[in-house]
């Protein structure tokens, strides 16, 4: 298997149901060891830059990177590593937190429709919409009748912005619950990653078969040919940031971009 298999290996069929205890966390196809990912990972750095740029250049798509997972999974660590070395000026990264009182105050995906990158840029969701089909069923937010239709109202509206220029790629980072607690525990013993532990971790991670079972319904209902869903192995953070960087570039270069055409003649343009 080649490194360019991946993507194809860890996308998940639409339509089928998912069963995250046949999916291994510390899996690592296509790639031999650490060293090897980290080669392939800075090649795919520099592909990825030029990508952005030629993105930026034709402003005709967009592109929506979501990543999901448990607590201490990798989104950040995913997004310093994989978009080292993008142009910020045509990538934005939003973080989701808990709704404000206005957000609450409009439909679930108000807040969320408001980051979706315009044409030429990349945008990254830390978390996103499927937080309304995650936290606020585990936790009882809303009734289920009301959580229950928001699969169905997700996918509508990935398709709408499917049918108008965004391409969108969804990741859940695979971990298992030993490697959380390896993370969380690393997270108290170092004082320059306290900040990130917060109490409330635990309460989470006491839930864990709920999440799984969760995420394992968000997976089944929400993945579709327009917004397909890879399961990321993540215990192992070298694959974990090659697979995403893999399906990105393999996604941007499926667009088959082109530098727009001048309206002049170049040759004509004498600079004095």
């Amino acid at each position: 298997m080649d490194i360019k298999d991946i993507p194809g290996e860890l996308r998940l069929k639409p339509g089928k149901k998912v069963d995250l205890s046949k999916w291994d966390p510390d899996w690592t196809p296509g790639v031999k060891d650490r060293e090897e990912a980290e080669a392939a990972l800075a090649r795919n750095r520099e592909k990825l830059a030029k990508l952005q740029y030629l993105l930026y250049a034709e402003n005709k798509h967009a592109l929506l990177v979501i990543l999901q997972g448990m607590d201490a999974c990798g989104k950040d660590g995913t997004v310093r590593h994989v978009m080292h070395g993008v142009n910020p000026q045509a990538c934005r990264v939003t973080s989701f937190k808990a709704p404000t009182s206005q957000e609450l105050d409009h439909d679930f995906l108000w807040r969320i429709h408001q980051h979706v990158p315009p044409k030429g840029e990349i945008g990254i969701f830390n978390r996103s919409q499927y937080e309304d089909v995650l936290i606020v069923r585990v936790k009882n937010l809303v009734p289920k009748e009301v959580w229950a239709r928001r699969y169905k109202q997700i996918n509508q509206f990935e398709r709408i912005l499917a049918r108008n220029g965004v391409t969108i790629l969804k990741f859940f980072l695979h971990i298992s619950k030993d490697e959380q607690k390896r993370r969380l525990q690393e997270r108290l013993a170092d004082p320059t990653k306290n900040w990130k532990m917060n109490p409330d971790d635990l309460k989470e991670r006491a839930r864990w078969d709920e999440y799984q079972k969760a995420y394992e319904a968000a997976l089944s209902e929400c993945g579709t040919k327009w917004a397909p869903w890879h399961v990321i192995p993540a215990d192992k953070k070298w694959f974990r940031n090659l697979a995403v960087s893999q399906a990105i570039i393999e996604t941007l270069e499926g667009l088959r971009m082109k530098f727009p055409k001048p309206d002049y003649d170049p040759k004509k343009i004498v600079v004095e």
